[in-house]
């Protein structure tokens, strides 16, 4: 029986580069805090994986005169809406963003060894252990 590695490792790598790049915008938004008319962004982590893998999550037409839903957010960055805007239109809250980055962090870290994991038990099968 063939391994298929793409198959077996796709998910895990695609998600820590989708958390990569969420640590990336996160960064950005803490780099920006005392920016004038910053807007904070960041991404819907669960549609942009489901869009990634094939499993859109979005409602499908069966009917050319059927409506099209909105708000498919699959890998488009998204502006946060905050609790208070700053006076001079800044919308990152630095503790809501260093919260966030910390959970990132630990997600991409819980990935990382789900990946080693997977790659160890692919291994021993190869091996015949």
């Amino acid at each position: 029986m063939a391994i298929n590695f793409e198959r077996a490792l796709s998910a895990h790598s695609q998600a820590m580069q989708l958390r990569s790049r969420r640590a990336e915008i996160l960064a950005s938004n803490l780099a920006n805090a005392d920016t004038p008319n910053y807007r904070a962004r960041d991404l819907d982590f669960k549609a942009t994986l489901e869009g990634l893998q094939g499993r859109e999550g979005a409602l499908k037409t069966t009917h050319a005169g059927h409506l099209q839903a909105r708000g498919d957010s699959a890998g488009r960055l998204l502006y946060r809406t905050p609790a208070q805007m700053a006076i001079d239109g800044n919308t990152v809250e630095e503790e809501q963003e260093k919260a966030a980055f910390a959970d990132n962090a630990m997600r991409y870290q819980a990935s990382v060894q789900f990946l080693g994991n997977r790659v160890r038990g692919l291994l021993s099968a190869i091996r015949g252990e």
